[in-house]
């Protein structure tokens, strides 16, 4: 249980995060939504053995860490969590993309191992764009962008709800699972039977305090609309962001800048 409460700490740390005071905070959701999905985008599209390409794109999220002011260690811990889903993900490319691709003097490596990289490179790229965009906005200013994009407002509100849900479930679950421990000895209460009969008791406990929550929201006047910290507006700003990050991506889209320096520096061509 521990790590799920770690898990979800972490999780509101980074909301908690939102609350700076920065340039980059003071943003409006949309502009930086819009760029992370244009961020997004311009890396998912690039070839599978494209990996010295995806290296320039590394500057987005490292600019926005450094000029938000984000702790640098908070944003690792949570790109450690998503390297083994990656690894997962392109651990048979090796076995099944043998074809030679690249040769380092007696050391021949296949397309397999390029596109494996490539896809911990692209993981690791996107997710930490992810990651940043949520402690620079919190997730009610995502949700506020996404509707003003467009999205129908119940989905809106039904994800946003999903999001606080979760804090509830694991603080529930919290309780118990301590009470559990506190209630068995010698292996007792351990077996399939209990945790499925936890299980049960977690659906209707979390149920009915969601059930308490929404009653004390509606007594206080909910309507179905939640309020952000900041009230963004489209500035100049903005625009400025927007235009600038987004002539960035396709920049590194349509040329290869490691690939461009290389020739450079040893005066062949491409």
């Amino acid at each position: 249980m521990a790590p799920l409460e770690s898990a979800l700490r972490e999780l509101n740390r980074l909301d908690l995060l939102a609350g700076g005071n920065s340039a980059v905070h003071r943003l409006d959701p949309r502009a930086k939504v819009f760029v992370t999905l244009a961020f997004i985008v311009a890396v998912v599209s690039l070839g599978r053995y494209e990996l010295a390409a995806l290296v320039p794109f590394a500057i987005f999220p490292v600019a926005l860490t450094a000029s938000a002011g984000l702790p640098a260690t908070a944003i690792l811990r949570k790109l450690l969590v998503v390297l083994p889903f990656a690894v997962v993900v392109g651990l048979f490319n090796p076995l099944l993309d043998r074809h030679p691709l690249l040769t380092l003097g007696p050391l021949v490596i296949s397309g397999g191992w390029i596109s494996f990289l490539s896809i911990i490179v692209r993981s690791v790229l996107t997710v930490g764009a992810a990651v940043v965009l949520v402690a620079v906005t919190g997730f009610s200013g995502i949700c506020m962008a996404l509707e003003r994009f467009g999205v129908p407002r119940p989905f809106v509100v039904q994800l946003l709800f999903l999001y606080r849900y979760l804090f509830v479930l694991g603080d529930e679950a919290g309780r118990m699972v301590r009470a559990r421990e506190l209630r068995t000895f010698s292996g007792r209460g351990r077996g399939l039977r209990a945790y499925s009969a936890l299980v049960g008791s977690l659906l209707l406990r979390t149920w009915d305090r969601a059930e308490r929550i929404h009653m004390a929201m509606l007594s206080r006047g909910f309507n179905g609309q939640f309020h952000v910290r900041r009230e963004g507006r489209i500035g100049r700003a903005e625009l400025i962001f927007t235009a600038d990050w987004c002539a960035l991506f396709v920049l590194f889209r349509l040329v290869n800048i490691p690939h461009l320096l290389g020739v450079l520096i040893t005066g062949g061509y491409p």
